[in-house]
């Protein structure tokens, strides 16, 4: 017997919703993936089946309009998602909070703000490339804040889909324990449904816009994969979970329930992944992932979120864990800023307490305390006005003075605690920007501001000796953006430089330094002496950092002087002795020193310092460290070699190759230094064919022979100055 379903948000409501406290039905998820990969389009179709929209719009749609969440002119025109954009809807009585995150490498920044404050994520893979190099970052990001997702594998109504061969590449290259809950009923262009592996069911999906899901018993001729493939599931569950291997081995029959309940669990232990299937574009399965969301990830509860309560003498900080407890003070933390014309609109992660229009919160970086006077729940661009918001829950809030990151907390400062910060990653790439007219000044400097507040990874500095204003980021595209955001928004000009790659300068040994600074021009003199040590400092890979640390006993050098000795320190390291750019990753650590009675002063001890460590840094091993993009390159099978032979040239290091169908698919780590023009290349040679990718993976040391280059590039612009 065939059942028909319309799978419409109001349709869903479980009888037993009435009676669950709000937090146990709330699921805060986002939706990242590798760029065009579908995420907007499946964020499209999730509004449409939960009744937020009534439309269906496109990224690039015939209709002009553009995916709901893609409000930005910017990104209609694009095609792609610049930032992210936060919504809502109901589906089976639950309420999701949905970010729509990018997938450019350039705009990571929105990835990382998004699941710091998310409960579960939906991680999409397309069904013809499978894993593709920013697939592995949003993983590493998801892992960082350990994040439970649902993996669903798009576009398998696309020529060359293959979902196994993408489970298989998710295994490889992500290193998860993963199996498939559904199998796909046709393939390419005959894709037309799903085989659901724990109900044991197809679902068609019907109607204008696949709205009604009708369900059937499996097609005989999909019987047999179908029991493999649950054979398959039951196999991998039971590698990681006692009970159902204990089943298993015993012959016994496993439940839906059963299955389910295992699913659920080590999906929020992340140990298992359960794998959805279908095409968002040609509205496939997209409800049964909706469906997973609700079965397997995580209420707000059942996230473990850490802070630090904070002593009343401020020197002392306690982990702690937050409870999504309404009867607690209230907790938010301040994850993206948007300015519009009403004012900054700040968007919060409620975990713990609650909160009423017109209360008070208190902001723990800028101690100021000030009145909540608008709340509000985002969809996309347009705001719902709320009274109250509860832990679990994400809202928005206008007036309040707060940079990304800070915490809020309820009333005064009684109640100090900080919430986890999130990792900013450091920019690759610069240029120089300036308006091109003097009446532009004032709208220059106050879009520069705003877009430093919106944005972590975007940073503005002035060149001392050029007096140019310098723009960083995470890429050519992020800073054109914003470039193109200051005319847009600002009616700016603007004319930008050429792109500059963003060195780093560290040390590879320890060296002791034993430095003496004296000077005598009449009256008063000069007089410190400084004595230590300076050593590599261990980080993780990609994490940059440099440490003081006072190893002095007695009263050789006074406190004052330490203070001066450690200003020193970190204003050598701004800008490096070899090239210029900053030093990274280096310990100074002071253990004793001289004075004079007369001669010794503040001033004295920085200058010391400062020609200690550009001494002492030139003796402990300097290097030169390069930021290194893994790069994707896709192009026809016959251009393979061309590919590889132009990698090489730019100093790249091939990590892995592949055929998927006709096209050939080359992974490689190389200096960003050598990859402007590539583009240009790869269209040259594929005649248009090929397409590349690349993301920040990590700075390595520059290679002896280029490093007389970029030296020799400073010292010629330092003479030009």
């Amino acid at each position: 017997m065939n059942n028909i379903f319309r799978f419409k948000s109001f349709m869903r409501t479980p009888l037993f919703w009435f009676s669950q406290p709000m937090h146990k039905l709330i699921r805060n998820i986002g939706v990242s993936a590798h760029i065009d990969s579908g995420k907007t389009t499946f964020s499209e179709r999730v509004l449409y089946y939960g009744g937020r929209i009534h439309e269906i719009h496109e990224v690039k749609g015939a209709d002009s309009a553009g995916a709901t969440m893609d409000f930005m002119e910017l990104e209609k025109e694009k095609g792609i998602t610049i930032q992210s954009a936060a919504t809502h809807l109901k589906w089976k009585g639950h309420q999701v909070n949905l970010i729509d995150t990018p997938g450019h490498v350039d705009f990571t920044i929105e990835v990382e703000r998004a699941l710091r404050v998310l409960d579960g994520g939906v991680l999409l893979i397309c069904g013809v490339a499978g894993v593709q190099p920013q697939t592995l970052t949003v993983h590493k990001q998801m892992s960082r804040y350990k994040v439970p997702r649902i993996i669903f594998i798009n576009k398998l109504d696309r020529m060359g889909a293959n979902p196994w061969s993408a489970i298989q590449s998710i295994r490889k290259r992500l290193s998860l324990t993963v199996a498939a809950v559904q199998i796909p009923i046709g393939q390419d262009q005959t894709f037309n449904g799903l085989v659901d592996l724990i109900k044991m069911k197809a679902y068609y999906f019907e109607g204008l816009k696949g709205e009604d899901i009708k369900e059937t018993e499996i097609p005989e001729r999909y019987m047999e994969e179908a029991k493999e493939k649950r054979q398959e599931l039951i196999e991998t569950l039971g590698s990681i979970d006692p009970e159902i291997e204990d089943l298993y081995l015993n012959e016994q029959p496993i439940s839906e329930e059963k299955l389910k309940s295992s699913i659920r669990k080590n999906c929020q232990e992340h140990k298992f992944y359960p794998v959805f299937m279908g095409s968002a574009y040609k509205n496939k399965g997209v409800q049964l992932a909706l469906d997973g969301v609700v079965d397997y990830l995580p209420a707000p509860e059942e996230k473990q979120n850490f802070g630090f309560q904070i002593s009343q003498d401020q020197k002392e900080e306690k982990k702690i864990e937050f409870k999504t407890d309404t009867k607690l003070p209230f907790v938010g933390y301040a994850f993206k800023l948007e300015e519009n014309k009403f004012g900054q609109l700040t968007y919060v992660r409620v975990y713990q307490g609650k909160l009423k229009k017109g209360d008070y919160v208190y902001n723990m970086k800028t101690k100021k305390r000030v009145k909540v006077a608008r709340m509000a729940k985002m969809h996309a661009n347009q705001m719902e006005e709320i009274n109250d918001v509860e832990a679990g829950d994400i809202f928005a809030v206008f007036g309040v003075d707060c940079s990304s990151g800070d915490t809020l907390v309820y009333g005064d400062m009684n109640y100090q605690v900080l919430c986890s910060s999130m990792f900013v990653p450091q920019p690759v790439m610069s240029l120089s920007i300036k308006p091109t007219k003097k009446e532009y000044s004032a709208r220059f400097q106050k879009a520069l501001s705003k877009f430093q507040r919106e944005d972590p990874t975007f940073n503005v500095d002035m060149d001392k000796e050029s007096e140019e204003i310098i723009i960083s980021g995470m890429g050519e595209l992020h800073l054109q953006i914003y470039a193109e955001r200051m005319r847009r928004e600002f009616e700016i000009d603007v004319q930008l430089g050429q792109p500059t790659v963003n060195y780093r300068e560290t040390i590879t040994q320890k060296q002791q330094f034993d430095y003496l600074h004296k000077k005598q021009s009449g009256g008063a003199g000069q007089y410190a002496k400084v004595i230590g040590y300076m050593e590599p400092l261990q980080l993780e890979e990609g994490q940059f950092s440099n440490q003081f640390e006072n190893h002095v006993i007695g009263t050789s050098i006074p406190n004052e002087y330490i203070t001066a000795v450690e200003k020193g320190f970190y204003e050598s390291v701004d800008k490096g002795p070899l090239t210029g750019y900053p030093v990274v990753n280096v310990r100074f650590v002071l253990e004793g020193g001289e004075t004079h009675v007369v001669d010794s002063s503040s001033n004295a001890f920085m200058t010391a310092t400062k020609y200690a460590f550009a001494q002492t840094f030139r003796q402990a091993g300097p290097e030169i460290l390069e930021p290194v993009m893994a790069v994707e390159i896709m192009v026809p099978a016959p251009s393979y070699q061309q590919a590889m032979v132009g990698i090489a040239k730019r100093r790249g290091s091939v990590t892995n190759t592949e055929s998927r169908g006709d096209m050939f698919v080359l992974n490689a780590d190389v200096p960003l230094s050598q990859m402007f023009g590539y583009a240009t290349e790869l269209r040259g040679f594929t005649s248009g064919q090929g397409e590349f990718s690349l993301e920040y993976k990590r700075h390595d040391p520059v290679p002896p022979n280029e490093i007389e280059t970029i030296i020799a590039k400073f010292k010629k612009q330092k003479r030009g100055q």
